[in-house]
């Protein structure tokens, strides 16, 4: 039997028996500790495996369009800053303090690599060029988003200061993406041969963090402070916020004179967010209890910007194809 469209797929009901398991069996103590130890190898494999997956050549081959790359970022790391503060009036007297920390953390996050990239192909979009931005996206937010986090909110990170909250996410997202790039002359076969088995990588990635996460969350009282009611506002807040984007992202593109398949680009890479470098940034940048209700917005965000690209990805890709010029060859001469 199919499964019906408006069912979240696997990994995302996974996600939610996770969340259910740290809720009635979180981990403390020396548990929490190993899963700790456990998360941090689990995370560095997986940017030392997206450093194997990704070719220089594919990043090189989307590099030229610099117009589309800047608008991209300008709405990933100016355009959704600015509507988090907009939002304020709005969401900080329905979700509470923490809750709408959250979703300026969200809002400082990079764009995803995986899914915006597969969207744009699925509508028969510009795909070098989002795999260039969403790929430099991902990099740049280990440098910009510390710092978005420090501006909009005041967190320095672990540390003290945004500097060393950089200097640690570096080493463990950065580092082992370089370590991945230099090993992709050796492993890079291997690493697109099996893609489809290690895509568990990432997925148990997010899985332990957001365990290890929501299990400090709950010990720390996380559902005492977030009750149905609240619930429902943040699920408003984000559809409300991924409208918008979407919104002003088509409009940008139009209104600039790209073509279609960059204005798909530009929608799918310029409107997301990454739950997988969000989460484990999040567990440098913030104290261990108040994780759970950071990542909560982006959770959700992630979950129903899903949805909602996958909807968008069909209806474009069901638009006719472009007519195939082909040139005619001239007729033989008869004269003599």
């Amino acid at each position: 039997m199919a499964r019906s469209r408006f069912l979240p797929d696997n990994f995302t009901l996974t996600l939610l028996a996770v969340v259910i398991t740290a809720t009635f069996l979180p981990a403390r103590g020396q548990v929490a500790v190993a899963f700790d130890w456990i998360t941090d190898i689990a995370i560095a494999l997986l940017f030392f495996l997206h450093g194997a997956k990704l070719s220089r050549e594919a990043i090189l081959a989307g590099a030229g369009h610099w117009r589309l790359h800047l608008l991209v970022f300008c709405c990933t790391f100016v355009l959704f800053p600015l509507l988090g503060l907009a939002m304020k009036p709005l969401l900080l007297p329905l979700v509470g303090q923490d809750l709408y920390m959250g979703f300026l953390y969200l809002c400082a996050l990079p764009a995803t690599v995986q899914s915006a990239i597969a969207f744009t192909s699925l509508a028969r979009g510009n795909i070098p060029a989002a795999i260039c931005s969403a790929a430099a996206s991902s990099l740049l937010g280990i440098f910009l988003t510390p710092l978005l986090v420090a501006f909009l909110m005041g967190v320095h990170g672990d540390g003290g200061s945004t500097l060393e909250a950089i200097r640690k996410i570096s080493l463990q997202l950065l580092v082992p993406f370089i370590a991945g790039q230099i090993a992709r002359r050796w492993i890079g076969g291997w690493v697109g041969r099996n893609k489809n088995w290690l895509k568990y990588v990432d997925q148990s990635s997010i899985l332990l963090v957001v365990y290890s996460a929501f299990s400090a969350a709950v010990i720390g009282g996380l559902w005492q402070q977030v009750p149905p009611v609240t619930l429902a506002w943040v699920v408003v807040g984000c559809i409300v916020l991924l409208a918008v984007a979407l919104g002003i992202t088509a409009l940008l593109g139009r209104l600039l004179g790209f073509n279609q398949e960059d204005r798909i680009t530009i929608l799918f890479c310029g409107s997301k967010k990454s739950l997988a470098t969000g989460v484990p940034m999040a567990q440098v940048l913030f104290a261990g209890s108040t994780i759970g209700l950071i990542i909560l917005p982006v959770m959700l965000f992630h979950q129903i910007q899903l949805m909602v690209c996958a909807g968008l990805a069909q209806r474009y890709s069901r638009r006719p194809e472009p007519p195939v010029v082909t040139e005619q060859k001239a007729e033989p001469s008869t004269a003599r």
